[in-house]
């Protein structure tokens, strides 16, 4: 008998807002936007949108339509279940706001790269989780440990990644093994094409995990954007 096997979110901070039951309804309910060509955009979600819970008795359809309008210039853009996941707890965030709660510090809003219109801000409570997961699992790497632990009210992180060392080492906490990792540039001062070939294996690693990964190249991770 095989294992179950949840649903799985490559961004840990975003897999601790849901539990596995409710990543497992807001999985069907994205499939469900699927439009004829079987991609879902941003023009599908409203309707999907109204119906969920912490929403629906707050926004109507036209209003969700409205407020994706503000975040994309296209609402033919194409996304992903990662962005999907985003945009609900950023409709959650603006339901809890108007109905006089505390504002929740989740993202603002859903992707930024350089073939889409869509926007990410991370949050701090974002970054500080990823800091305290790279300074726990990678404190005592023989290239990293010079450099960590990171200080999650810096911009340490996004400088660390810009060469794509960090990110490749975090591919094989996640399943170890993946990257060989006599394959990464490691060396001081690396040029832009070595740069580049670290990025490339990162995101064809990731890939090869299971992550999705839409709308990103190596020149994002390069630049570290992240808004």
């Amino acid at each position: 008998m095989s294992g179950f096997v949840g649903v799985l979110v490559s961004d840990p901070w975003l897999q601790s807002q849901f539990t596995q039951v409710e990543l497992r309804g807001l999985k069907s309910k994205f499939l469900s936007a699927r439009n004829q060509s079987g991609k879902v955009t941003l023009g599908d979600l409203p309707p999907v949108m109204a119906k969920l819970k912490g929403v629906s008795d707050v926004f109507t359809e036209a209003q969700i339509n409205t407020i994706f309008g503000e975040s994309s210039s296209d609402i033919n853009d194409e996304i992903d279940f990662e962005s999907f996941l985003r945009a609900y707890l950023n409709l959650q965030a603006r339901a809890t706001a108007n109905l006089g709660g505390p504002k929740l510090k989740t993202t603002t809003s859903f992707l930024n790269a350089t073939t889409t219109t869509l926007r990410h801000a991370i949050s701090k409570s974002e970054k500080a989780s990823y800091v305290s997961h790279i300074n726990a699992f990678l404190r005592e790497d023989p290239f990293l440990k010079k450099y960590l632990p990171l200080d999650p009210s810096t911009n340490a992180l996004f400088d660390l990644a810009k060469d794509g060392v960090l990110l490749c080492k975090l591919i094989n906490v996640a399943v170890p093994g993946t990257i060989d990792e006599r394959a990464i540039n490691t060396k001081p001062d690396l040029n832009l094409w070595e740069r580049n070939e670290n990025h490339t294996l990162c995101l064809n690693s990731a890939k090869a995990i299971g992550c999705t990964v839409v709308n990103i190249g190596t020149q994002d991770l390069v630049e570290a954007r992240v808004g």
